[in-house]
């Protein structure tokens, strides 16, 4: 069970204190008062000494599967440790891959950071580098490199280490955020952006605002995709996916849940790998998902090369062979295809699952979907919240489109995303109406959004390591 603590606001646990004995708040008055005039004096006398407040800097590298982002905060120095708000002033997206792309030549993954550390370097003064943290958290991409070699991914993790400690930032190390740590890190830093969990009164007092219900979260990177939504007591306790999170003196029970192997590129690798299966030839096959007149090539190494297709691999495998994907454009054989991926029968004499056998209660309330699901959904003109009916609806044009209509229907055109962006509307609607259950009713109570004010879990990662919040088993 994960226990989230959060220091009280310091205005708060003073007040309670100086409560307590008349003759302690005259002593205290008192001194204020001294303390006051002599401030007033040397106010006076050394005017031209007095200097504004500065700021405090933090950096946080969140190393997705598919990309690392470099988000640079900042907040009052005066707030170190208090209720100071941190903002996120700049973030860059590093060249290339996400650093599990590495696990062959680990030596080479820092130099895909050092466009981004200049850019850093000049936004924040150089007086200040040697006291700003910096931290790196890694996801689903290396927790699969570490299943699959574990000795790469801790090369790769060294590797990187090495390099932050050549420059002037107090690094303060990598590290690997399980699936389930992603799904709370989400959970947590939407509701704490939406001000679901605390608000300022008229004295300027924190307090839980009244009657505000907390907000799911719903993630879709590259490797593996999280699910995570407040659940009433009446639950199974005995599952692993039920936790307890303790906030500023409130409990939530939390049901979360990371699904591995089933982010956006790791589905469609095994979906690839599928068609591959089923075809009567190993060379060249069809793929209703992909636009008609579109066609590509991949090596059998960019397909089976992950372990969520090592299952899939066949017979004589050579990572050098070559095979030519053929689209058709067939929006209903996409969507009746896209399902296999899910083994929705495994839950057939269970209630409360949503694939595989997993145990899943009911999804209540709003939801923000971000990462994946808002690019899918953006690609289909689509943002906010939406009915289902009109999911459908431009999914079933966007997929009968030719792939020359596409650089017209997409504002920033990139062939790797234009071509499979049919693929995840189809995988988003099992996922979401097949797996989690949301129906025609619920689905408008889903919020398609870029980010949530700010990125997700590098921005609690760094609460949890900077502002006071722990997260503990």
């Amino acid at each position: 069970m994960f226990t989230v603590l959060t220091r009280q606001p310091c205005e708060h646990a003073g007040f309670k204190a100086l409560s307590r004995t008349p003759v302690v708040i005259a002593l205290v008055v008192l001194i204020l008062s001294v303390v006051v005039l002599v401030a007033i004096t040397l106010i006076q006398i050394h005017q031209k000494e007095v200097l504004l407040p500065g700021l405090k800097y933090g950096i946080v590298l969140d190393a997705g599967s598919s990309r690392t982002t470099v988000y640079v905060y900042q907040w009052p120095a005066e707030k170190e440790n208090n209720t100071g708000v941190v903002s996120q002033t700049s973030k860059c997206s590093v060249k290339g891959s996400g650093i599990s792309s590495y696990g062959k030549n680990p030596q080479d993954a820092p130099k895909a950071f050092e466009d981004c550390m200049q850019k850093v370097k000049e936004q924040i003064p150089a007086h200040l580098q040697g006291s700003t943290h910096i931290y790196l958290g890694a996801t689903a991409g290396m927790r699969l490199l570490r299943l699959q070699n574990e000795t790469a991914a801790n090369e790769v993790l060294a590797s990187i280490q090495n390099y932050f400690k050549s420059q002037p930032f107090d690094f303060r190390g990598a590290q690997i955020i399980s699936g389930q740590e992603e799904g709370i890190y989400g959970w947590i830093t939407a509701n704490y952006l939406m001000g679901n969990f605390l608000e300022k009164d008229l004295w300027h007092m924190w307090v839980h605002p009244n009657g505000v219900e907390t907000t799911g979260a719903l993630d879709l990177g590259g490797a593996s995709t999280q699910i995570s939504f407040a659940v009433g007591e009446k639950v199974e306790l005995n599952t692993s996916d039920i936790i307890k999170v303790s906030l500023y003196g409130y409990v939530y029970t939390l049901y979360t849940r990371s699904f591995q192997c089933y982010g956006r590129n790791e589905a469609e690798k095994r979906f690839l790998a599928m068609l591959l299966q089923n075809s009567t030839t190993s060379t060249s096959v069809t793929n209703p998902c992909y636009p008609r007149n579109y066609s590509t090539t991949f090596t059998a190494g960019h397909l089976f090369g992950s372990l969520c297709t090592e299952e899939l691999r066949p017979g004589g495998y050579d990572p050098d062979d070559t095979i030519t994907f053929e689209g058709t454009g067939d929006p209903l054989l996409c969507r009746v295809k896209v399902a296999s991926l899910f083994a929705f029968r495994a839950c057939h004499d269970r209630e409360i699952c949503c694939f595989d056998g997993v145990y899943q209660p009911g999804v209540k309330g709003s939801f923000v979907a971000f990462a994946g699901f808002f690019y899918t959904a953006n690609a289909l003109n689509l943002s906010g919240s939406f009915s289902l009916d009109a999911f459908n609806s431009s999914t079933w044009d966007f997929c009968s489109q030719d792939w020359s209509q596409l650089p017209l229907l997409l504002p920033r055109f990139d062939e790797v995303y234009a071509r499979s962006y049919c693929f995840s509307a189809h995988y988003i609607y099992h996922l979401l109406v097949s797996g989690y259950k949301f129906t025609e009713d619920t689905w408008p109570q889903i919020h398609f959004k870029k980010e949530v004010s700010q990125s997700t879990s590098p921005f609690l990662l760094f609460l949890s390591k900077q502002r006071g919040l722990r997260v503990r088993a």
